[in-house]
């Protein structure tokens, strides 16, 4: 009993400790100045019409305090399951987010969390819909945090934050600010370094007998994307255009491609952009 509730005890500092900064990160940025457009890059808001995105997020804030404040505060059973149910339906809307917009950030932590959605984002929300349950299964609260300070608490909570630093790409984003300065829109980054980071991908391996030519028609950079233009074919023998967007910044950066039908001078068909990881 006693390892149960130190194991909800840690669960519960973890929830309150991600759910107040996704908060107060979701408030700076729908209250701030950031990049132009930035709510149009990120999260579940870029599946909604633009004048709703900004409310959207200070709701999503709002709800993760409430939340945290009722785990921390209270014993009621509400702020438990809500907690559940906040990241099950996240883990849910971020899986739909990698599948149907790629391009697009999670949001998790406002404007730091503007890379591409990844399995580690993912694999982060499944796993504090996990500590949720455990905290609804075994009631704790911000006394017992007190009450049950201990060496092994301390090591139990900086365990589990370890695992969720591992789990967050932001960290990755985050050093890569304070080492350049700049971010990731603002950053250089050579042309032929993009190109290089393209060839060694799957998805060039995988549309390569596509391309009528190793050497891309057109270039250019938007954001923290940049684009590559290829003469070539598609499966059935049509001309096309096949497009690589590179994303610039991280270790494992990812890479779309699409392929789009032409005729004449006008693209006729555009086929769905996949990614890889």
């Amino acid at each position: 009993m006693i390892a149960q509730t130190m194991l909800a005890t840690v669960a519960l500092e973890l929830l309150v400790l991600m759910l107040l900064l996704g908060g107060v990160a979701k408030f700076a940025t729908a209250g701030g100045h950031g990049q132009p457009g930035n709510l149009s890059r990120l999260g579940p808001g870029v599946l909604i019409p633009d004048r709703w995105r900004r409310p959207f997020m200070i709701f999503c804030a709002g709800g993760e305090v409430t939340l945290a404040v009722g785990l921390l505060f209270t014993g009621n059973p509400l702020p438990r399951w809500g907690t559940i149910a906040f990241f099950a339906v996240a883990t849910y809307v971020l899986w739909e987010l990698r599948r149907r917009r790629p391009d697009v950030g999670c949001g998790c932590f406002g404007e730091a969390s503007s890379a591409p959605v990844g399995l580690r984002s993912i694999a982060r929300a499944a796993v504090l819909v996990g500590l949720a349950v455990v905290v609804a299964l075994v009631p704790v609260s911000g006394a017992d945090i007190v009450s049950g300070m201990s060496a092994g608490l301390v090591v139990a909570t900086l365990a589990g934050a370890a695992v969720l630093v591992l789990l967050s790409p932001e960290m990755g984003e985050g050093i890569a600010r304070v080492r350049h300065r700049a971010p990731c829109e603002q950053r250089p980054m050579p042309a032929g370094r993009a190109l290089h980071r393209l060839r060694a991908s799957g998805e060039w391996r995988a549309h390569a007998p596509l391309l009528l030519s190793g050497e891309p028609s057109d270039s250019w950079r938007e954001l923290c994307w940049r684009f590559f233009v290829y003469p070539g074919r598609t499966a059935e023998g049509a001309p096309a255009e096949v497009v690589f967007a590179v994303y610039l910044t991280g270790r494992r950066a990812p890479v779309r491609v699409g392929v789009m039908e032409v005729e004449g001078e006008g693209l006729r068909e555009s086929i769905e952009v996949s990614a890889v990881h």
